[in-house]
């Protein structure tokens, strides 16, 4: 069903914008991964819309890269490369240094609280079994951390990766779920909330440099293509740290 929520009263979306909005989360979501192809009949009818609006939406999706139109083969989400996984990974990590270097100790309660509640829907969320919600949980945690700066531009810019973040957050999660069960996950979010909680700086970052954000890349990161000078150096650093 296609998500309804956040429409001013009184200013209905038209079907091409929700079908948009469904789309959008089933791919940010892991529903459809980087390379898949978007069977319309299929999609239209998970999201309950006929190939019209489908389509429109699309196209919107096609315009924010979330998707390519390939002659003869239809749409397909985007397909990742090595580069993409470079450029969404270090600068993740720089905004996330960043923000942790500004915001720990923590100078307002307020910022620490928006940390503690993101922390305790992840954990309600690995109680409950809910994998979907495991990209969206990280992403909600992982922006609390970034919003303990108090700087309103970094927080913008770690907002305007979100959907890159999510879909990568969701690779990687697929890459590490045979090791890491959702409760453990949550539990390894727990133990960084108590060391932001001790204002213990280095060790924030310490556990925000360590593997668990590169599962994904020492996995599949040689099997993707078009790679860079930069990337490739990148991956070889990684690859020869051994675990």
């Amino acid at each position: 069903m296609i998500p309804r929520a956040g429409y001013r009263t009184g200013d209905p979306p038209s079907m091409a914008a929700l079908a948009a909005d469904g789309l959008r989360e089933l791919i940010v979501s892991g529903a459809l991964v980087p390379g898949e192809r978007i069977i319309e009949t299929q999609v239209g009818e998970r999201l309950g819309v006929s190939r019209p609006p489908l389509r429109e939406a699309m196209k919107v999706l096609e315009n924010e890269g979330l998707i390519q139109l390939v002659p003869r083969r239809g749409a397909i989400v985007t397909p990742m490369t090595l580069h993409d996984v470079y450029e969404i990974v270090t600068l993740r990590a720089t905004l996330e240094q960043m923000a942790i270097r500004l915001g720990v100790p923590v100078p307002a309660e307020a910022r620490l609280e928006r940390l503690r509640e993101a922390l305790e829907t992840m954990e309600a969320n690995a109680l409950a079994g809910e994998e979907t919600s495991a990209s969206a949980d990280s992403y909600r945690f992982h922006l609390a951390l970034v919003a303990l700066s108090g700087h309103q531009r970094l927080e913008a810019s770690y907002r305007a990766i979100q959907l890159q973040l999510q879909i990568y957050m969701n690779l990687n999660r697929r890459a590490r779920a045979a090791s890491e069960t959702l409760i453990a996950r949550a539990a390894r979010h727990r133990a960084l909330f108590e060391l932001v909680l001790a204002g213990d700086v280095d060790g924030v970052l310490e556990e925000l440099a360590g593997d668990a954000s590169l599962s994904f890349v020492r996995e599949f990161g040689p099997t993707l293509p078009a790679g860079s000078p930069e990337a490739d150096a990148w991956l070889r650093g990684i690859l020869a740290q051994r675990v």
